[in-house]
């Protein structure tokens, strides 16, 4: 629903909080440098071999994106081959494909579908519609590796319904296909959404069904991903790097947040933003920042 492009406009408005500079987790700022990678938890710049050392005995990884910089999805894919180079079992989890398209994506994978054909059958213009280019790199990447591919991502019709009208207008069948425990009270999930809203309180019955409507894409995405990973949890060489919308990923509070909330472990996290600048060390473990022009 809300991906970077929007809260970073969002955050131009004048007196609008900084999504990428509130003080939530660890207190204090970082500087990334454009076109580098920065560990929070020591200011360092480090290379992409920090990032696969720490993914090391974790089950999922997130990459948090701006769904329009090319940059972020040459990033992407750089990490798929660096984890698969390092002897991961890769499996790539994708916020731009809804459950209903699984069985499309793996015929990518195993190279029996052209670009165009793959571009028609999953429906990527109605399930996404950002530019296929953009994410050529990742699709590259996945189909040279052989990785499967999971559409994590629920219904698109059900977010749109919540939005108007909370989660009690989910119907049974609907419902089931989700966690039992929906929370709503996070507050600093709340205060993050509030600033990539522009800096408006959430408000209202009308605003509470858009915030539900945020936290169901969360718990969603997250609930297909842990399912998906049942079926490779005897493999300790697995992992599932997720691909998401910055604001699914920030200061641990979106997809991440969900999965550690059900199974209490963590997830990496790897935030990229559109500029070099001082961000929260909060944010993520590691942040990328677009290379200049």
């Amino acid at each position: 629903m809300f991906g970077l492009p929007l809260f970073v406009a969002a955050a131009l408005q004048q007196d609008a909080p900084d999504p990428l500079r509130l003080p939530i987790g660890p207190p204090g700022f970082v500087r990334v440098q454009a076109g580098r990678i920065v560990e929070t938890a020591t200011g360092a710049t480090v290379g992409l071999d920090a990032v696969v050392r720490a993914a090391e005995g974790r089950r999922f990884v997130i990459l948090g994106e701006s769904h329009d910089d090319a940059s972020h999805h040459r990033f992407q894919a750089d990490v798929l081959e660096a984890l698969a180079k390092a002897g991961r079992q890769v499996i790539v989890g994708l916020e731009m494909f809804t459950r209903p398209v699984q069985d499309r994506l793996n015929p990518w994978t195993l190279g029996w579908k052209t670009e165009d054909e793959f571009i028609q059958e999953s429906e990527w213009k109605t399930q996404w519609g950002f530019d296929f280019a953009l994410y050529r790199p990742v699709f590259e990447a996945v189909r040279r590796n052989r990785l499967p591919m999971v559409a994590l991502n629920v219904p698109r019709d059900w977010v749109r319904a919540v939005g108007r009208g909370g989660l009690s207008v989910l119907q049974p069948d609907q419902r089931a296909q989700l966690p039992e425990r929906i929370d709503l009270g996070w507050k600093d999930h709340r205060r993050l959404f509030e600033a990539m809203m522009g800096g408006h309180p959430v408000s209202g019955a009308q605003g509470e069904n858009i915030y539900a409507a945020q936290v169901l894409w969360d718990v969603g995405m997250a609930d297909t991903a842990l399912k998906a990973m049942d079926r490779w949890r005897r493999s300790p060489k697995a992992v599932m790097v997720i691909l998401a919308g910055s604001g699914h990923a920030m200061y641990g509070l979106g997809i991440n947040g969900r999965i550690r909330e059900r199974t209490g472990e963590p997830v990496l996290t790897v935030v990229m933003v559109g500029r070099e600048g001082e961000v929260s060390r909060g944010i993520a473990d590691f942040v990328y920042a677009s290379p200049k022009p």
